[in-house]
């Protein structure tokens, strides 16, 4: 047991293999040794701990698809202004309040870009900022329960123990204070610890693109809002009876419904209108072409023309949400559409797609028909999918940037959001008043963000880190093994032999460091797995509560600071900011050393030994 223990930590180190290959090795070494039997080596596939995390990352998946993320980082950046230590404030607790509801991984992942956006504009370096971001998600998951991870784990030893799980927000008492110190810990000494590190990343945000796509494509030459006035010829017809593009030269983008009546059961957009779209009373309808093209329609159809926004401001506002956006498609040499002779937009339809610009050698294409050269750019409006859905037809059409990615940077909410919201809070509500298991929880808010629609079922698999959730289900078996086999009572007793004779708070010190210690090469979960056991049995050896050592266990295990391997989230800033393995050492010690501190001061006193 102590061979295969040892192994598993060495190639967990190794980095060779992903963590959740580590894990299966480990996993199928116990069943061939014979340590384990088949049951208790597969248990981990069905425990609640493993179901709830999974469900987890579908319902952040659904508030980032949706847009809180990214209103929420935008926020943060708007509230900072120019002030650099307000917004690395702002960006650090912002950071540790989202992971406490999301992920920690799409909370680093949502902000990032952000940081990186604010660092430039106020005149810093990303490299000043990344750090906190990721230090701070990790330690804003101690706020909740299902914060990270290692609190789940930790709860459920307890339960399965038959002791009683921590509630919901039972962490924020240690947590809030945490994430305090690690805020003024930043603002006073992080910050000047954190590298000047010069990195050309200056970010391409929404705006910055959309600005770019109205220049290059001369976008507010030919878009107009118009309304369906009240004589209007084109009330209660359908758009098949008119011949928009061949007889007026005007597209028809998107329609929004206004008049009451019509709304009644209908959705309030119609994105992508087709000939049997209907036209109704005080419809707006986004067209796009020229200008004698559109006055002529206007004439004609005695319709009324709406002054725009800026115009950037317009696209973003009515072309895009988290359902639909744009982006820009540039033609490879060997792609099969060279050569090819279509009329503009036609062959787009097939996909679901708006043509809404095209583009050769940087001048706008304003030709009905056109022979594709390489080269070629075409700027298109769909829903996410169906762009994304081109990009895997079309191996050789360059698609700029990631339809994904931005699709969670749109700060629009729609009623899907408030779906998302909504059911987050219902979640917490059911673990709050212990109604039903937490697994179960997770698992039916879960469901109601699937049926909803706020994500996909494609995104919702997409948002699921598999590594991590196969990882801690291959590993609880480990738990099992040290337990069984009397080696996590001998680590446990080694501990306490040692530690434990001196003063229970020495030994929460000891658990803290070797959590600690191990969470700087191992990934956090796998760390809390290692040791709740043996953690569980420190404490019944001395007769002791085990809620302060569990609460021990599950802050220590999110104090990867020393390395940008220990976490995901350490991992994913690192390139951004240019930091090297130093980096993390120099500025994670003194906070690790605070937090440590800090935890055996308090952790006594709230929950006592």
């Amino acid at each position: 047991m102590l061979f295969i223990l040892v192994v598993t930590i060495g190639l967990f180190i190794w980095g060779k293999f992903t963590p959740d290959i580590v894990a299966l090795i480990s996993m199928l070494s116990l069943f061939l040794t014979g340590i384990l039997d088949v049951s208790e080596t597969l248990s981990g596939f069905s425990n609640p701990t493993v179901i709830m995390i999974a469900a987890l990352f579908i319902i952040g998946e659904g508030i980032a698809q949706t847009g809180w993320t990214a209103m929420a980082g935008k926020k943060f950046v708007e509230w900072a202004g120019k002030s650099v230590p307000k917004l690395l404030v702002i960006i650090t607790l912002g950071a540790g309040v989202l992971s406490g509801f999301v992920s920690n991984t799409g909370t680093v992942a949502t902000l990032t870009p952000l940081t990186i956006s604010s660092a430039w504009s106020i005149g810093t370096l990303p490299s000043k900022m990344l750090i906190p971001v990721a230090f701070g998600s990790n330690t804003g998951g101690l706020l909740t329960l299902t914060g990270t991870p290692p609190n789940i784990i930790a709860s459920n030893a307890l339960v399965e123990a038959g002791y009683g799980g921590f509630s919901f927000f039972e962490f924020a008492l240690i947590g809030i204070p945490l994430l305090i110190i690690t805020l003024v810990y930043f603002r006073y000494i992080g910050y000047k610890l954190l590298p000047k590190n010069k990195t050309n990343n200056k970010p391409v945000n929404i705006e910055s693109t959309f600005h770019n796509w109205i220049e290059a494509y001369k976008v507010h030459d030919d878009y107009y809002r118009l309304r369906i006035r009240s004589i209007s010829p084109l009330i209660n017809t359908k758009m098949e009876d008119w011949q928009f593009e061949k007889d007026y030269h005007v597209s028809i983008i998107r329609i929004k419904r206004r008049h009451p009546k019509v709304l009644k059961g209908i959705n309030p957009f119609i994105e992508f209108p087709n000939p049997q779209t209907e036209l109704y009373y005080h419809d707006i309808i986004t067209v796009k072409g020229s200008t004698e093209a559109i006055n002529k329609l206007m004439i004609t159809f005695r319709l009324g023309l709406l002054p725009l926004e800026p115009i950037t401001d317009e696209l973003k506002h009515n072309l895009i949400n988290q359902e639909v956006g744009m982006t820009e498609v540039i033609v490879n040499p060997n792609s099969m559409l060279v050569g090819r002779k279509f009329r503009l937009g036609e062959y787009f339809k097939r996909y679901g797609i708006q043509l809404l610009a095209a583009s050769r050698n940087n001048k706008p294409l304003q030709d009905k028909e056109i022979v594709v050269k390489a080269g070629d750019a075409f700027l298109l409006r769909g829903t996410w999918q169906s762009i994304e859905d081109l990009k895997k037809q079309h191996e050789h059409l360059v698609i700029i940037g990631s339809p994904e990615g931005m699709a969670k940077n749109v700060e629009n909410l729609n009623f899907k959001s408030y779906i998302a919201l909504g059911t987050l809070i219902f979640m917490i509500l059911l673990m709050v008043f212990k109604i039903v298991p937490g697994a179960i929880a997770a698992l039916l808010c879960a469901g109601i963000v699937l049926l909803t629609g706020c994500v996909t079922i494609s995104k919702a698999y997409k948002g699921i880190s598999w590594t991590s959730v196969v990882m801690i289900a291959a590993m609880i078996p480990m738990g099992i093994a040290l337990q069984k086999t009397g080696t996590a009572q001998l680590i446990a007793n080694g501990l306490v032999e040692h530690l434990g004779s001196i003063h229970p708070i020495v030994l929460l010190g000891g658990i803290f460091l070797l959590t600690t210690t191990f969470s700087q090469v191992i990934n956090n979960s796998a760390t809390a797995v290692l040791m709740a056991p043996i953690a569980m049995l420190a404490a019944s050896s001395l007769n002791l509560d085990p809620h302060p050592f569990m609460i021990v266990i599950a802050i220590s295990a999110s104090t990867a600071f020393l390395t940008p391997i220990g976490t995901t989230t350490n991992a994913m800033v690192m390139t951004a900011g240019g930091y090297k393995f130093m980096d993390y050492f120099k500025v994670g010690a003194p906070l690790l050393l605070l937090l440590f501190i800090l935890t055996l001061l308090l952790v006594p006193v709230i929950w006592p030994l």
